[in-house]
């Protein structure tokens, strides 16, 4: 019988305490990796290490905001104490933000999601590099990036920012066997999805879903936990799209 592909290896995911960091640290959790789990709010992080503890997992809990560079630097000190490396970072953590049209955004609004969802990567990612040796990591763009979905505009802008990052980072870091790609989910139902769609906007979306439905949290995790491991060991980036054919399943009415 085949070990666990993440025995002994130490992975990062932020925005770990709902949706799809959530699904994922379960996930690999059951495959034997070792967890930091970084959030803004400690509770769901800590039942989140209680779930993981009794499936017999280990998993530490950190309670971090990934705009603050100096609060991600103390993270990864506290990484490097408790786990003396990483293997793996799932840089999950955004916002959805007001959902209207870009004429109506307001700058703050634009920059909070810019501080969140660019900056926080990156500065997620530029904090855990001298923790990985070699690895990969994994950031959660959006299919939004490369497809239009009116009143998500200035989410979108910053997801597809995070495609260049990835790339960029790709090349930069591939003489240090570091690979770097990205997910673009399609409909996923998440609490942050919760909060903007309406149950007669989900039913849309899902008709116009190739598979007919729309996508859960578990829907993510094994394409997350295939980049992260070495099954994926000569991909790296790449963008993959998960979105139950949403992208491609023609006219929208």
């Amino acid at each position: 019988m085949n070990e666990p592909r993440f025995l002994n290896k130490n992975i990062l995911i932020t925005g770990a305490g709902t949706g799809m960091g959530r699904a994922t640290a379960l996930r690999l959790a059951l495959e034997g990796a070792q967890l930091a789990l970084v959030g803004r709010r400690e509770e769901p992080l800590q039942q989140l290490v209680t779930e993981i503890e009794a499936l017999g997992g280990n998993a530490v809990a950190l309670s971090c905001d990934i705009s603050q560079y100096k609060a991600l630097t103390h993270c990864a000190e506290q990484i490097k104490n408790r786990m003396g490396h990483l293997d793996g970072v799932f840089a999950n953590a955004g916002v959805l933000g007001e959902f209207q049209s870009l004429s109506d955004t307001h700058l703050e609004q634009f920059a909070q999601l810019i501080s969140i969802n660019l900056l926080g990567t990156f500065l997620t990612i530029k904090s855990c590099l001298p923790l990985l040796e070699s690895g990969s990591i994994v950031i959660n763009s959006s299919w939004t990036a490369s497809a239009v979905m009116p009143g998500a505009g200035a989410y979108a802008s910053t997801k597809s920012a995070l495609l260049a990052m990835m790339k960029t980072l790709a090349v930069e870091q591939g003489a240090n066997a570091i690979r770097v790609n990205a997910i673009s989910p399609g409909i996923i139902l998440t609490p942050m999805a919760d909060d903007v769609l309406s149950p007669e906007l989900e039913n849309t979306l899902a008709e116009h879903t190739a598979l007919k439905r729309n996508g859960t949290p578990e829907d993510v995790t094994g394409t997350v936990a295939w980049l992260l491991s070495e099954d994926s060991a000569f991909v790296t980036g790449q963008e993959i799209i998960i979105d139950g054919g949403y992208t491609i399943g023609g006219l929208r009415l």
